[in-house]
C-alpha cells in the first residue's frame, strides 16, 4: 500500500473553508485550493437531482494513506452532493513525495526553530 493518497474534493464556489475543516478534523494537515468551472449538461442535473453551480472549487489535499477513509467520510458528511456545497471527492495514489516534514519531526523541531529564531545574531565588526 502507498504511504500517501490525495483526495480530490469538488464543491460549490465558496465551500473550500467548509472542506479543509471537514478533512483537518479527521487529521489532514493542509490543501491546494484551485478554482474551476463545472461543465455538466441538464440530463446529468435531472439524473442526480441536483442543480449545477459552474463556479466550483477544487481542494487538493495530500494526507497518510491511513487516514484517507475518515477524510471522505467527513468530506461526505459534511460538505456532500446533500449538503449545501454538493461536492464530491475521491482519492488517487501517490507513489513518491518530496518535501514533506513527518509531523513528529516538525513539532520536534519547533522548539529548536523557535530558540534559533529568538537568539541576536553576533557581528564580527
Amino acid at each position: 500500500m502507498d504511504q500517501y493518497e490525495v483526495v480530490f474534493c469538488i464543491v460549490n464556489n465558496g465551500y473550500s473553508e467548509a472542506v479543509m475543516d471537514s478533512a483537518r478534523a479527521a487529521g489532514a494537515r493542509g490543501g491546494t485550493v484551485l478554482t474551476a468551472t463545472g461543465t455538466a449538461n441538464p440530463q446529468a442535473e435531472k439524473f442526480f437531482g441536483i442543480t449545477v453551480v459552474p463556479n466550483k472549487e477544487i481542494v487538493m489535499i495530500l494526507v497518510d494513506a491511513t487516514i484517507k477513509e475518515d477524510v471522505l467520510h467527513n468530506l461526505y458528511r459534511d460538505v456532500g452532493l446533500q449538503t449545501a456545497g454538493q461536492g464530491i471527492a475521491f482519492t488517487l495514489p501517490v507513489n513518491d513525495v518530496v518535501g514533506l516534514t513527518p509531523v513528529e519531526q516538525s513539532e520536534q523541531n519547533a522548539p529548536e526553530q523557535a530558540s534559533a529564531e529568538a537568539k541576536p545574531q553576533s557581528s564580527d565588526k
